[in-house]
């Protein structure tokens, strides 16, 4: 493994202190850190997710592989239980914890959990939970291709599921936000809560659009009159289930 000049943010795993110590010290300065106590965390599980991934994605029999992969994840929560309840990485609490890793270990038909449909409601004609075309857990990037799902209906069917929305947007026009005002208008009505913040900025902000939405319950909207110190450009909707 060779190492480039510049900056780095890098656990240091047996590869890269190699590599440092084939460095000749009269033309490299190396600069290292301990790993911050605080952040500690979650820096080694996302390098352990990034090397887990890999491995993973080796394991391709087509016969098997939904459940080697669940396998190998379970081997790897079954060998933390065993260090956890042996009294190993001074965990507090150790029977407690164990129970809960235990109760983390996926069932061997590999099956996600999709959706919980409470039949009561449909039978009083409600309509069942719809589906984003995007992944709930993932990010997703909207290009406005045509091939790819619209925003306006990707919000729609995000709004139609979930349990409380938080909106920050540099600006509110009502020419878009009539196309989620009916969907917005049945979320409250049902009990979500929404949290709108705006701003002033360019007195690009409709009043029609900001009255409409404040007169939605459950409903709380802010608005920022500061032009002169922050110029807010955020566009960012984010939408919370109670199921996680």
């Amino acid at each position: 493994m060779t190492l480039s000049f510049g900056l780095y943010e890098q656990v240091i795993n047996k590869m890269i202190e190699e590599s440092l110590q084939k460095l000749d010290t009269n033309l490299a300065q190396i600069e290292k850190g301990p790993i911050d106590a605080a952040e500690s965390s979650k820096i080694l599980a996302d390098y352990l997710t990034i090397i887990l991934r890999q491995v993973l994605n080796f394991i391709d029999n087509e016969e098997k592989m939904i459940q080697n992969r669940v396998q190998l994840c379970n081997d790897i929560l079954d060998w933390i239980i065993c260090g956890i309840e042996s009294g190993h990485y001074g965990v507090r609490h150790k029977e407690e914890m164990a129970l809960l890793v235990k109760k983390h270990l996926i069932h061997n038909d590999g099956k996600m959990l999709l959706a919980l449909v409470d039949k009561k409601n449909i039978q009083i004609n409600q309509a069942p939970p719809v589906r984003p075309d995007t992944s709930l857990a993932e990010n997703a990037l909207f290009t406005g291709a045509l091939q790819e799902p619209s925003m306006i209906t990707e919000l729609g069917k995000e709004i139609f599921s979930a349990d409380r929305i938080d909106f920050l947007v540099s600006f509110i026009k009502w020419s878009g936000l009539r196309l989620l005002m009916n969907a917005l208008d049945q979320f409250t009505a049902r009990g979500g809560k929404l949290r709108v913040i705006t701003t002033s900025y360019l007195g690009a902000t409709d009043f029609k659009a900001v009255d409409l939405l404040s007169k939605l319950s459950n409903t709380e909207v802010r608005i920022s009159y500061d032009t002169e110190r922050t110029r807010l450009h955020a566009k960012t909707y984010v939408f919370w289930r109670d199921t996680g």
